[in-house]
């Protein structure tokens, strides 16, 4: 039987994020996150999503200047020490537009693990002092084994794992380069997941060094060819981050007619990526 294509465009994908759903976002701050798709769900004018990512940087911050976004858990959003904070994130929960839910890093991981692993909530220790369960409501019980407080983090099912990878062939295995940071959880956290690529390969790629094989295609419910998609972020082991397209974007995404000019100026290479499509290995 012929293996299951699930290649979509990068419309076509955006298309199957609903209003109102919950999507975790892959990578870390400014490292092989899903810019393309971000920018495609801005253009699509989705509204009411609700976004999840232990470090949120550019694609959290675009969603919030768009509008997209109503609710955002994260344990830090913005742009490092570059450019400091993620201003239209701040603005948005200044205004009451975006609620934020407070965690640390490492309860977006077990909220998520929750998840992965079938269960309504995931123990932790480590926050006894801190203001984080009282903002968000994390509950403190005791163990049953030793009578030790720990916090209780309420599970995170998103409807969509949105993870951008250096390979991925047509019917969705995927392997990533470097740090996996959360994609691997979240994408068995999550119902579903969208996939962005750099570079689609046949999966005798994949048969080569199936370990490495992180994402496995039965998770995966649509493959987006995009070189690129992590722009103006960086995707090892193809290219780094571009510093003067962020700040550009930074200042662009003060006013409505400045972020559609960003979102005009990158249309362009998100629809229309560089042809090419690698018959396995590296390129």
């Amino acid at each position: 039987m012929p293996a299951l294509s699930k290649l979509l465009s990068l419309p076509e994908a955006a298309r199957r994020v609903g209003d109102g759903e919950m999507i975790s976002l892959g990578g870390n701050s400014l490292t092989r996150l899903p810019s393309a798709f971000a920018r495609e769900l801005a253009r699509q004018e989705k509204r009411g999503l609700r976004l999840v990512k232990t470090a949120g940087a550019y694609d959290i911050d675009l969603l919030c200047a768009a509008g997209a976004a109503v609710e955002v858990q994260s344990g830090y959003v913005g742009f490092e020490n570059l450019f400091g904070l993620a201003p239209s994130y701040r603005k948005g929960v200044e205004s009451g537009a975006v609620r934020a839910v407070e965690h640390a890093c490492y309860t977006v991981i077990a909220g998520l693990r929750a998840s992965a692993y079938g269960i309504p909530s995931q123990p932790v220790a480590g926050l006894q002092g801190s203001d984080v369960p009282g903002l968000t409501g994390f509950k403190e019980a005791a163990d049953p084994y030793t009578g030790a407080k720990v916090y209780m983090i309420p599970r995170i099912r998103p409807r969509w794992a949105v993870l951008h990878v250096p390979y991925a062939d047509a019917e969705g295995n995927a392997r990533i380069e470097g740090g996996t940071f959360e994609d691997v959880l979240m994408s068995r956290a999550a119902e579903g997941v969208i996939l962005t690529a750099e570079r689609i390969v046949e999966t005798s790629f994949f048969e080569e060094r199936p370990e490495r094989t992180q994402i496995p295609a039965f998770l995966v419910g649509a493959v987006v060819h995009a070189p690129g998609g992590a722009r103006p972020g960086a995707c090892p082991p193809f290219y780094d981050m571009e510093e003067e397209a962020v700040a550009r974007y930074i200042g662009q995404s003060a006013s409505a007619g400045g972020l559609a000019a960003h979102l005009a100026e990158w249309e362009e290479r998100d629809h229309h990526p560089a042809a090419g499509r690698p018959a396995g290995g590296r390129p």
